[in-house]
């Protein structure tokens, strides 16, 4: 049951962790402008959420993580096929796009962790969804590729320079030229995913990052995450180091670093507050 009762999402909060699930199986988890909205309602609430220390991202059922924005003419606006226009206008198109674009610089500029739990098909907007994420982790069934060259749109969103500095340039280029895919265990060898575990045990996978996330100081985790995005986006490196010297300080006079120390002496797991 979702905790706000979405239609388009499963949403849960459970021992510090706020799992996102993409709702739309029959569909292949495919995404429409009311799904993003609660996507976006979603990730705020657990961002202001003191009980949540990480955020998963997945999909329902055990097909897709999702394959992109819904292309027919019901999935711009959640209408049934019925009511539907025949074609969707190019503004709706756009909506999404934008909509989709402001969500992903939303999370990457989020304090806490999101972690892409891929199992099934991961394309198109799906994927620049995933590339939002700070990693992922996958199960063998799972199939990467930004596929909107085949479609004769380009992956409006981030996903080309996302994708570019996930992988190797010369790869990412080959893939997006000719809209390829990729499997797990390929995208595992590229560096795009994290970790690959068997199907059926990624729920377990997930479970063992996130306890050992949630173990630690979520202070340290937002400023970790913050310096390593900058640091990505800019070419400046004095500036980066720059900020990682002024993160150290403030971690320095925390309480957190202060339990760290004391627990580390008394040989005993630290119990961190986040301040």
């Amino acid at each position: 049951m979702s905790e706000k009762g979405y239609e388009f999402l499963i949403y849960e909060k459970k021992d510090g962790v706020a799992r996102i699930f993409f709702n739309n199986p029959k569909k292949l988890n495919a995404m429409g402008i009311p799904m993003l909205t609660e996507l976006r309602d979603a990730l705020l609430d657990a961002e202001s959420d003191d009980g949540v220390k990480v955020m998963v991202l997945s999909g329902a059922g055990d097909r897709s993580f999702s394959v992109g924005q819904d292309l027919s003419p019901a999935g711009g606006r959640g209408q049934s096929a019925e009511s539907a226009p025949i074609s969707r206008p190019i503004g709706t198109y756009n909506y999404l796009r934008n909509v989709c674009y402001e969500t992903h610089r939303l999370m990457e500029r989020m304090e806490k962790p999101i972690i892409a739990a891929v199992n099934g098909y991961c394309f198109a907007g799906g994927l620049e969804f995933a590339l939002a994420c700070d990693f992922m982790i996958a199960s063998e069934n799972a199939a990467f590729g930004i596929l909107e060259v085949g479609l004769g749109i380009l992956p409006g969103s981030g996903g080309i320079v996302r994708f570019s500095r996930a992988i190797s340039s010369r790869k990412a280029k080959e893939l997006l030229y000719t809209a390829g895919r990729i499997t797990a265990k390929e995208a595992e060898a590229m560096g795009l995913v994290n970790k690959v575990v068997p199907q059926g045990q990624l729920e377990s996978a997930v479970k063992e990052i996130t306890d050992s996330i949630c173990a630690k100081s979520l202070l340290a985790i937002r400023l970790a995450k913050m310096v390593a995005n900058y640091s990505l986006e800019t070419p400046d490196i004095d500036s980066a180091l720059a900020l990682e010297r002024t993160a150290c300080s403030l971690i320095q006079a925390s309480e957190d670093s202060t339990e760290g120390a004391r627990a580390f002496m008394e040989k005993r797991p630290p119990v961190f507050k986040g301040r």
